[in-house]
């Protein structure tokens, strides 16, 4: 029995005390008997406590957190439904390398294996898609086991770690003595490795001697906010830079180094390709889109990643930022890397790439005239490159860009540009619908100062469209614009060119939902649009409502994005 004099805590309590340290500062969560201590804990820490009405808008919630600022999202919800209603929003942090903690609730230790209510396998559920599930086993180690998690989500690659929390844990009070409470900032190393600085050496002296080089900046460049190296080392050796992922928006539009539309126009003729933060996945074509006569260099947090897929000249494992700003240095003549000496070039080469770049510049205006008809066009039901058009004009310095659906966000990754570095979000290599919601709530409630402007496909917003009465009770405004063609269109288009027209419409036709009127009956603005002339006038209409809202934009559902066309389950 613990000695009545001492000062005692609740493991809830304790939880709360390591999210404090850590510089959580909300967390997202459903309801459920199992967790409340947690939140009067985070009552008394001062952590924000948002209530949403699905987990995986909660989980989804966390993991837009941690893309936003850097710092790991939190997740809080019940045991059983509760926790495997959030699975999705691990799943997909899990794959889009985003570190977010969930923590669930589990039955009492007294009735382990007993069928207490809502008892499942959590831990082994949640295994495969974290980085790091365990059970809390005492209260005294559950400010301690919080903090495990933590490190675990920032060793190498980032990622979401998982808790569960059995309710006589969570609920029982021990000596604050007895209890392990790390301090802020005392128990996690440092994750910026560096690379090996031979590696780092040899990849500057390929750039010192290459005539065509193009670089990808992918997600992981954001993730290490490794912009302001990315930036320096495609202006200082003129190198072309393309990107994906939340590395869209390292280099504005209209910089001379920005290219979006050539990038499979660069990598069919580079002599030396460098991909930085990004597997060859999907999206890259598993590898097979790259020359097969370009020397290629891979940079990864992972070295899991690093080879996979596809043979690689060389592969660094690290920072972006840290390996990037040292290959700049080391390329550009001003100094060895790690000791070893630097072969002294001409300003890396970038004197010699002028006629590359122009030749990049060219393949890029082609693909834009190309569908300069579509982009134009007042055609209506509206084309969708006319609304993500429209949207890409709409965008400030300060919009945060999140596009939330299938299609209509493949035509928008051909057209929209974020303005600034960390202003887009998408779900990631995972594919989930259904993220955009969650990702308003956390963009606009940790960054307050910025626009946040969402694109939903109407399939899209249905999967957590409720959860826009969170947005009001919050008051949390943004400009929301639903490309509705009451399809599942991505979907639609396989079916055809698979089956034929008699079964292009099996499981996939959605109603002609007035999501205006849905957005409206939440407290919401809302209006409907059928004209494209009425897309800018909308959008400025909506910013200036001050309020969560919804533009049902009518688009054409015979209208296809080239990226479905292309798709490889597909052919």
């Amino acid at each position: 029995m613990p000695d009545d004099s001492q000062d005692l805590i609740s493991g809830g309590h304790l939880v709360a005390k390591a999210l404090k340290a850590e510089g959580v500062e909300v967390i997202y969560t459903l309801c459920g008997g199992h967790i409340i201590d947690i939140y009067d804990g985070c009552v008394d820490e001062g952590i924000e406590v948002i209530d949403v009405r699905h987990e995986q808008v909660a989980a989804h919630a966390a993991d837009g957190y941690a893309r936003i600022t850097g710092k790991p999202g939190c997740a809080v919800v019940t045991a059983g439904p509760g926790t495997t209603d959030a699975v999705t929003g691990v799943a997909n942090a899990f794959r889009a390398e985003s570190p977010m903690l969930l923590i669930g609730g589990q039955g009492a230790h007294t009735q382990h294996k007993m069928g207490s209510l809502q008892d499942l396998p959590h831990v082994d559920m949640m295994t495969p898609i974290t980085k790091f599930a365990a059970t809390v086993p005492d209260t005294a180690r559950a400010a301690d086991m919080v903090s495990m998690a933590f490190r675990e989500c920032f060793h190498g690659a980032p990622g979401p770690s998982f808790l569960e929390i059995p309710r006589d844990v969570l609920d029982a009070k021990v000596p604050v003595d007895n209890a392990r409470v790390p301090q802020a900032g005392h128990y996690r190393a440092s994750t910026r490795a560096a690379g090996d600085p031979e590696s780092v050496q040899k990849l500057a002296d390929l750039l010192a001697q290459a005539e065509k080089p193009a670089i990808l900046l992918g997600s992981q460049v954001w993730t290490t906010r490794a912009t302001g190296a990315a930036v320096e080392l495609v202006r200082t050796l003129n190198v072309p830079a393309y990107m994906n992922g939340a590395g869209r928006g390292t280099l504005p539009p209209g910089d001379p180094h920005h290219f979006q539309l050539s990038r499979r126009y660069a990598f069919s003729h580079a002599d030396l390709i460098i991909i930085v933060g990004t597997p060859f996945d999907f999206r890259m074509g598993y590898g097979k889109r790259l020359s097969p006569d370009a020397t290629v260099v891979q940079i990864d947090l992972d070295y899991r990643t690093v080879g996979k897929n596809r043979d690689i000249d060389l592969g660094i494992v690290g920072d972006a930022g840290q390996i990037l700003s040292a290959v700049t240095q080391a390329a550009s003549g001003q100094g060895g890397v790690g000791g070893i000496p630097s072969i002294r070039h001409s300003n890396g080469g970038a004197g010699k790439r002028k006629e590359w770049l122009d030749e990049l510049r060219a393949a890029e205006q082609k693909a834009i005239e190309k569908r300069l008809p579509s982009l134009r066009s007042d055609a209506s039901p509206i084309h969708p490159y006319r609304l993500v058009s429209e949207i890409n004009d709409f965008l400030t310095e300060d919009s945060i860009y999140i596009g939330d659906g299938g299609d209509i966000v493949t035509f928008s990754g051909q057209v929209v540009q974020p303005k600034s570095p960390g202003h887009w979000m998408d779900p990631g290599p995972l594919g989930t619908l259904g993220v955009g919601v969650p990702f308003v709530m956390a963009a606009k409630q940790a960054r307050p100062d910025k626009e946040v402007v969402a694109l939903f496909g109407d399939g899209a917003f249905s999967l957590t469209g409720w959860d826009f009465e969170t947005l009001v009770r919050f008051d949390l405004p943004f400009v929301g614009i639903v490309g509705n063609n009451s399809s599942m269109n991505q979907i639609r288009y396989g079916q055809k060119a698979k089956y034929g027209e008699e079964r292009e419409r099996v499981g996939n036709t959605l109603g002609n939902v007035p999501y205006d009127q849905f957005a409206r009956m939440l407290g919401g603005h809302g209006e409907e649009v059928r004209d494209p002339a009425d897309i800018g006038p909308a959008l400025r209409r909506a910013r200036e409502s001050g309020k969560p809202s919804l533009i049902n934009v009518w688009v054409d559902p015979d209208a296809y994005a080239p990226g479905t066309m292309n798709q490889t389950m597909y052919k």
